[in-house]
């Protein structure tokens, strides 16, 4: 499979909400190993999808935050027995509780960071490459991870998520980023 180009703000596909993913087994392995590389090689702990070019419910991550074990099917497990993982069609439901701001970043915003508010928890039901379900509990990184790649497969960005000020604070870096998507896409399209 081809290597990956990972999709910046501007690119169309990262505001379209995602469809199921209806074919599991092998291909599908292969796709989430090359989203696996890209998201490495961009230094990410997460990639959705959407963020190359397919718009699909289906996201990758790599979060191995040991001070907060995940509970996988009811068991609690190391990160490093069950990281990297693949989600399709993932379902997340965010329990309620205190939200905390952290500083977020996204792999389609390279250079911005802004505060985001999320309650640390979540619950994620999913299904692997092979088509079996799963539920994921988790907290800390990971669920904020999960909430983050969740939102690119429904069309929603971090910058959508960002506290006001902090929204005011990267307008400028946001829509220059947008400007320069949109011309190398119209480059782009120009060549073909």
């Amino acid at each position: 499979m081809a290597e990956f180009t990972i999709r910046r703000y501007g690119d169309p596909v990262l505001r379209a909400a995602g469809e199921p993913v209806r074919e599991f087994g092998p291909p599908l392995r292969t796709l989430g190993d090359a989203m696996l590389r890209a998201m490495k090689a961009a230094k990410g702990i997460g990639l959705a999808a959407p963020q190359v070019g397919l718009s699909l419910q289906l996201f990758v991550m790599d979060v191995r935050d040991e001070d907060f074990p995940p509970v996988l099917d009811g068991k609690e497990r190391k990160p490093e027995d069950i990281m990297p993982m693949l989600l399709a069609n993932a379902t997340v439901t965010v329990p309620p509780g205190e939200p905390d701001v952290y500083a977020e970043g996204c792999l389609s915003f390279p250079g911005i960071t802004g505060d985001v508010e999320r309650v640390e928890r979540a619950i994620v039901r999913y299904r692997d490459a092979d088509g079996a379900p799963h539920v994921l509990e988790c907290a800390g990184l990971l669920a904020r991870c999960v909430q983050h790649e969740h939102d690119h497969c429904q069309g929603v960005l971090f910058i959508d998520r960002m506290t006001r000020p902090h929204q005011l604070l990267t307008t400028a870096k946001v829509r220059k980023l947008k400007r320069a998507t949109s011309a190398e896409m119209k480059a782009a399209r120009k060549q073909a």
